[in-house]
């Protein structure tokens, strides 16, 4: 079942107000149990968090930029 364009708006927008910060919020409190690595290796372990989280929701996000495809030409590109 594919979502509608507004629907993937709409999850995208809670996704990046809520879901984001969390997966901070979680990603660094993980990390930081750990004894903490040389720097370089710390780094390249939040730039590896921080592609991971957008992967699965690729789907959503995809298109969100653009015009509604669905809406009519005269107000297409007006939210």
């Amino acid at each position: 079942m594919a979502l509608s364009y507004k629907a993937r708006r709409r999850l995208s927008l809670l996704v990046l107000l809520v879901g984001l910060p969390a997966y901070i919020v979680a990603a660094v409190s993980i990390v930081s149990l750990f004894d903490r690595p040389s720097i370089l290796v710390e780094l390249l372990v939040y730039i590896g968090l921080g592609v991971i989280w957008a992967v699965p929701l690729k789907k959503v996000f995809k298109g969100i930029g653009q015009a509604d495809p669905n809406a009519p030409d005269d107000e297409a590109g007006h939210s």
